[in-house]
C-alpha cells in the first residue's frame, strides 16, 4: 500500500450515495468487555469526537465531519457499531447526539451512553437524564484546566454528586501526573478517561519541549508529542482502577496506513490493564472504520 494512501485501508462496500452506512450481518465473535462500576462494556467505545467536528486538524476536516455527521447517519453510524460488537458510545450532551442516540433506541439499539460533562452543582439536567447514561465522567480538558489553578476539589466534588445520583462515575484527563495524584488521593470514582496525549500543556509547558518554536504556541494549537503515550500507559498500569483510553490513534495522525493504525491498536493493548478499554473516534465517510476497528480489538484486544 503506498505510503500516500488515505487513512484507513478500502473504501468501503456497504456505502451507499447517501453516505449512510448499510446494514448487514453482526460478526460471529462477540468483542471483549470490561467493567465499569456494575456495568460491562465492550472493549473498543465508539467516540464521538467526529460526529461533534472535533478533527484537532484543518478547519476543512472539521467542516466536513460535521456536513457529514446528519442525525440520520450518526443514527445509522450507531447501529452499526452495535452489529459490529460495539456495546458503547461516549460523547457528551448536545442536540445532535441527543437525537441520534434517541432515534437509535428507537429502532431497537440497546446502545449504552457514557456521558462527558462537566458542572452539573443544579443537578444532573433532563436532556442527560433521558439518554440513561450507564456511566458520567468529568471532562478531561476542563479536568487538567481545574488541577493547574488549584481548584482539583471542584472534581471531586463532581464526582461525588454523580455517585450520589446513582451513576458510575468517571474523570477524564491528559495530564498523567493528575491521574496519579487522583488515585493517590483514593477518590469515589469507578473509572479514568485517560488521553493517549497530553494536550492540554500551557504555551509555557510546550515552549520548554519546543525550544526554537516556528509558530506562535497558543492554548487552541495541538502539538502531539512522540513520548506521550508511553508516558500515560506508565500510568494507566500503575492505578488500579479501569482506565478507557483515547486517542490511541492520534486524532488521525497514527493512521498513515494499514500498519501504522495496526501498530497503534497493538501498542495501546500491549501497555494498558487487562481490565482497561479504548475509545476510538470513528469516520466512516470513505471506509468501514466501525468493522476495521472492531477487527483489530478481536484481534489484538481479546481477554484470555
Amino acid at each position: 500500500m503506498p505510503e500516500n494512501h488515505f487513512p484507513r485501508r478500502s473504501f468501503l462496500q456497504g456505502l451507499a450515495g447517501s453516505g449512510v452506512l448499510a446494514a448487514g450481518p453482526a460478526p460471529e465473535e462477540p468483542l471483549s468487555s470490561v467493567s465499569l462500576g456494575q456495568k460491562r462494556v465492550s472493549r473498543l467505545i465508539a467516540g464521538s469526537n467526529p460526529i461533534s467536528g472535533y478533527s484537532y486538524g484543518p478547519s476543512k476536516l472539521t467542516r466536513h465531519m460535521l456536513s457529514y455527521f446528519t442525525v440520520e447517519r450518526t443514527t445509522e453510524f450507531l447501529l452499526h457499531c452495535e452489529q459490529q460488537g460495539i456495546t458503547t458510545f461516549q460523547g457528551h450532551l448536545s442536540p445532535a447526539i441527543r437525537a441520534a442516540l434517541l432515534a437509535a433506541r428507537e429502532r431497537g439499539s440497546k446502545m449504552q451512553f457514557i456521558l462527558l460533562a462537566s458542572g452539573f452543582e443544579q443537578g444532573i439536567p433532563k436532556e442527560a437524564l433521558e439518554l440513561d447514561p450507564i456511566a458520567i465522567c468529568h471532562h478531561g480538558g476542563v479536568t487538567d484546566t481545574l488541577f493547574r489553578s488549584g481548584k482539583r476539589e471542584a472534581v471531586h466534588d463532581f464526582v461525588k454528586r454523580i455517585r450520589d445520583a446513582g451513576f458510575v462515575a468517571g474523570i477524564s484527563m491528559h495530564n498523567p501526573d493528575n491521574l496519579a495524584r487522583i488515585e493517590d488521593s483514593g477518590w469515589e470514582n469507578d473509572f479514568y478517561m485517560t488521553c493517549f496525549y497530553h494536550l492540554t500543556r500551557t504555551p509555557e509547558e510546550l515552549a520548554k519541549m519546543m525550544p526554537e518554536p516556528t509558530v506562535e504556541l497558543t492554548l487552541h494549537e495541538y502539538i502531539f508529542f512522540a513520548g506521550d503515550p508511553e508516558r500515560m500507559t506508565r500510568r494507566i498500569r500503575e492505578v488500579k482502577k479501569p482506565c478507557l483510553a483515547f486517542k490511541i490513534l492520534g486524532a488521525g495522525r497514527c493512521c498513515k496506513n494499514a500498519q501504522t493504525i495496526e501498530s497503534a491498536f497493538a501498542f495501546a493493548f500491549q501497555n494498558i490493564k487487562a481490565s482497561d478499554g479504548v475509545i476510538v473516534g470513528m469516520y466512516p465517510a470513505l471506509s468501514d472504520e466501525a468493522k476495521e476497528d472492531a477487527e483489530l480489538v478481536r484481534k489484538l484486544g481479546r481477554l484470555v
